[in-house]
């Protein structure tokens, strides 16, 4: 039974399978694919949620924490039926590389 929909990243699906006494088979792809820390990742998803702007939607947050983009070219491959003004995207990848040397 499906109780609610809403985009997670994988660090969150990580969490709560955790908390669910998940399937520990799933551990090694999340450990491929996770790139930030549990911590890291809450924190840039209040800090881009902060900028409060409306075209960024909680989608395109957990997708933010999950491919970590370097460049705002890499950013832009996330939003497909909007696109960030260039100043609106240094925003984002500076939150994002402030939070990849914090590993």
């Amino acid at each position: 039974m499906i109780k609610e929909m809403k985009p997670l990243s994988l660090v969150e699906a990580k969490k709560i399978i955790e908390e669910h006494k998940g399937r520990e088979d799933i551990e090694p792809y999340f450990k491929k694919f996770i790139k930030v820390k549990e911590k890291d990742a809450e924190e840039m998803k209040k800090e881009i949620s902060a900028l409060d702007n409306h075209r960024i939607k909680q989608e395109h947050i957990a997708k933010i924490i999950d491919f970590m983009p370097e460049t705002i070219s890499e950013l832009n491959k996330i939003f497909t039926e909007t696109s960030l003004g260039e100043e609106e995207a240094k925003q984002v990848i500076d939150i994002v590389k402030k939070h990849s040397r914090a590993k």
